[in-house]
Order: structure tokens, then C-alpha cells, then sequence
């Protein structure tokens, strides 16, 4: 007869995270915005200055009209104005991006396009802020706008409600989107 060989081991439980719970809050922001693409909303100036007035006074919509897995495309037209569109991007670090681009009714880049900033920090599920990159200051500064230097832009989403700010000393402009109505896409 041969012996029997006996193992004993110890077994060690890994938490492994799981895929959500390895995400961070600027993953989570993206992907409840990427939820509502192909959807359009309309809004409302809730804080602004007297240079809002046209904003006030013309129907504000957004279409979150483009989304892929790292970069979500959200016109913002005012009135019958469809120059401005917010290009949100996922950077590497698990952080994200927000651009401006301005078109002309053409279709051709406007020379003011192409600015924003990159989030410091994975900021929180329902909150990104962008403060203003190098590069924009260069472009701000270029154009003669350098009271633009100090921008800082955040993006806002609940599960009712999206908003858009642009923030610095002297300026605060915020218009918020109801996510609960969507409208029929342009």
C-alpha cells in the first residue's frame, strides 16, 4: 500500500474590486452621461449677467448628439444659434477634459474655439470642474480676452437636472437642463 499525501492549505479571500467599483467618480460622470445620448434638453439661464440677456431671452437646448467610449459631443443651441459645442473627454488618469468648439453657420472653426481645461482631481459623481488650461490662457490672451484667463468651467448632473458653469472673479454664468422632459432631437 502507499501512503496517502495529505495538503493543507491556507486560503487567503481577496477583495478583488469589481469593474464599478474600480471606477472613478469621473468614470461614473461619463458614463451617466453617456446614458442620456441621443436625448435632448432644454433649459434655462439660473444665474447670470446682464451680457446673458440673449441667452434669457432664446430657447437653450443641448443634444448629447456623439458618444463614444472616451469622448461624449454635446451641441448647445441658443436660439437659432448652433455655433457652440461642449466636447467632454476621457483622459488617462481617470479624470476628464472639457473643450469648447465654435463654429461658424459654415461649419468652419471659429479663430475662438478649442479652449477649456482638464479636471484637477477625479472630482465627484455629480460634479466636474475645469479650471482653464495653458493652453486656452495663450489663446485667450492672443484674442485680447485675457479677463478669460481665470475661467473655471463644471458640469453638473443629477439624476433631474444637468448644468453648465462658467466661473471666475467678477462672472458667474449657470444654465441648468431638466433631464426629466426630454424634447424630440433636432
Amino acid at each position: 500500500m502507499k501512503p496517502i499525501l495529505a495538503l493543507c492549505a491556507t486560503v487567503w479571500l481577496v477583495a478583488v474590486p469589481t469593474m464599478a467599483s474600480a471606477q472613478t467618480a469621473a468614470d461614473r460622470f461619463f458614463s451617466q452621461l453617456q446614458t442620456l445620448c441621443g436625448k435632448s434638453f432644454t433649459g434655462q439661464v439660473v444665474t447670470g449677467d446682464a451680457v446673458d440677456e440673449p441667452f434669457r431671452k432664446s430657447e437653450l437646448v443641448i443634444t448629447l448628439a456623439q458618444c463614444d467610449a472616451n469622448e461624449i459631443r454635446i451641441p448647445f443651441r441658443v436660439g437659432e444659434d448652433r455655433s457652440r459645442t461642449w466636447v467632454i473627454t476621457r483622459l488617462g488618469e481617470g479624470r476628464l477634459r472639457l473643450k469648447h468648439d465654435h463654429r461658424h453657420a459654415d461649419g468652419v472653426e471659429d479663430e475662438l474655439s478649442r479652449y477649456g481645461g482638464d479636471a484637477v482631481d477625479a472630482g465627484s459623481v455629480s460634479l466636474q470642474s475645469f479650471p482653464v488650461d495653458a493652453e486656452s490662457r495663450a489663446l485667450f490672451t492672443r484674442l485680447d480676452r485675457a479677463v478669460s484667463n481665470t475661467n473655471v468651467w463644471s458640469l453638473g448632473l443629477t439624476q433631474d437636472v444637468f448644468t453648465y458653469q462658467l466661473a471666475r472673479p467678477g462672472r458667474l454664468f449657470r444654465v441648468s437642463f431638466d433631464l426629466t422632459r426630454p424634447q424630440p432631437a433636432p
